[in-house]
């Protein structure tokens, strides 16, 4: 089962799929969002699949939408693989690395991504995206972090590299934050349906040609040593992203080029799906 939300922006409806059939859940909860997560709406949906539920018709031809409505955060690890580390001329971080992005960054994962005007430096990056499902606060310990997942998603932080380093004054998130820079999905899958997710095979191509594939197992910082450090420093809430960071292959590399109006990004990750956006220009 993994859940959905199918629909033009601003009147998604929340979905669950299972066996390539849609289901309508809009008897079972207005939205995906931070309070059906915190709420119990996971477990509400397996039991109303179980009773039955109508299917969605005409849902296999509906815009994706993110499959999380309007989290409250989207929280950043920078460089948590050590290749990626180095291909930016930095030495693996010894603490993670927060930054943030804007929520409204976060759109589906077939929407288009506007480059902003005069941007040169455009990037991709496929990351796992943990969502949060009840609130964390000072955990004790990593062992406890992965009990506050609600679920995966595939990510694509994508990045203006000159605004992140050039124009940033030492943050980042000046070159994160831009309009469509945080495509989202297309689903968000239970965690009790990924297992563990330091085993997932993530990859990324730019116009089908390989840009990244590596493996989360490569992480410097795990999912629950993330989730249990970030916990000491600020409370994260239900419906809450993280994004984990990204492995080796990006432009900022030098080994390829920056994206380019007319370009497709594909980004994947294993258990969790596939998502593909077009690069077009900022328009008025």
């Amino acid at each position: 089962m993994e859940l959905m939300r199918l629909g033009e922006p601003g009147q998604e409806i929340p979905v669950a799929t299972e066996d390539g059939k849609y289901f309508d859940l809009r008897s079972v909860a207005a939205d995906i969002d931070g309070d059906f997560l915190g709420g119990g709406g996971i477990e509400r949906v397996r039991t109303a699949l179980k009773a039955g539920l109508p299917e969605l018709e005409g849902a296999a031809a509906m815009r994706i939408g993110a499959p999380v409505a309007k989290p409250g955060a989207v929280l950043c690890i920078g460089q948590n693989y050590a290749a990626h580390a180095a291909e930016s001329g930095d030495a693996p971080p010894s603490v993670p690395i927060l930054f943030f992005k804007h929520p409204n960054t976060v759109v589906g994962a077939f929407d288009h991504v506007i480059i902003p005007p005069g941007a040169e430096k455009v990037d991709w990056e496929v990351e796992l995206a943990v969502v949060i499902g009840k609130r964390a606060s000072y955990l004790a310990s990593p062992e406890e972090a992965l009990d506050y997942v609600a679920g995966y998603a595939v990510s694509n932080d994508v990045s203006e590299r000159s605004y992140q380093v050039e124009h940033s004054g030492g943050q980042w998130s000046k070159g994160k934050c831009c309009a469509t820079f945080n495509p989202l999905g297309p689903t968000l899958v239970p965690a009790e349906e990924v297992g563990d997710p330091q085993q997932l095979r993530l990859q990324s191509a730019v116009n089908g040609e390989t840009r990244q594939d590596s493996n989360t197992s490569d992480m410097i910082f795990s999912v629950a040593h993330i989730i249990w450090n970030l916990s000491q420093y600020l409370v994260l809430d239900p419906g809450d992203i993280i994004n984990t960071g990204t492995p080796q292959g990006v432009a900022l590399s030098g080994k390829f080029p920056y994206l380019r109006e007319g370009d497709s990004m594909e980004i994947s990750i294993e258990k969790l799906g596939r998502q593909e956006q077009k690069l077009v220009a900022f328009r008025v």
